[in-house]
């Protein structure tokens, strides 16, 4: 699948728990796509750690 059918895929189900759910069931949904893509970069080995530490503490990189 290319990028755009798994947008599609990704706004039809925030749609769908939208609609269901309300804004509390699309927030939820949202939130576990976002876990679920970072972990899922993770198991990939393709989530850089140094940078997401960098990120969170505030440090800035220059690469």
């Amino acid at each position: 699948m290319n990028l755009t059918v798994v947008c599609a895929a990704f706004g039809a189900f925030l749609a769908f728990m939208g609609f269901q759910f309300g804004f509390w069931g699309f927030l939820i949904g949202a939130i576990f796509i976002a876990v679920g893509a970072f972990v899922g970069r993770a198991a990939g080995g393709k989530l850089d750690w140094r940078g997401v530490v960098d990120a969170l503490t505030g440090r800035r990189s220059s690469s």
